[in-house]
């Protein structure tokens, strides 16, 4: 399995249309605090065991760091553990607000 790479704007269109979609964010916490996307879930090494044991495999998943680059690996090990799904958001948090 291996993940797609998207636009920030196709990202928002596709959490717009689609409630089963989850959009994940992997930047460091303080960034997380200071301010994420509104629905965003904060995925750290402590929180991966639970959004793997409660996320939908089916469910399209979006991975956002900052700029794209972290995300690509993540979106490939989500993509390894089994979701069929997965995106990573080229331009990151720093292009979904430009």
């Amino acid at each position: 399995m291996v993940f797609k790479r998207i636009s920030s704007s196709r990202a928002k269109e596709l959490v717009e249309k689609n409630n089963d979609s989850v959009l994940v964010d992997i930047r460091d916490t303080d960034s997380f605090i200071n301010g994420h996307v509104d629905g965003a879930l904060h995925l750290t090494n402590e929180s991966l065991s639970g959004f793997l044991s409660t996320t939908s495999k089916d469910s399209p998943v979006l991975v956002m760091c900052y700029h794209g680059n972290s995300s690509q690996t993540v979106a490939q090990f989500l993509s390894e553990q089994g979701f069929t799904e997965v995106y990573s958001i080229d331009g990151g948090y720093e292009e979904w607000y430009d």
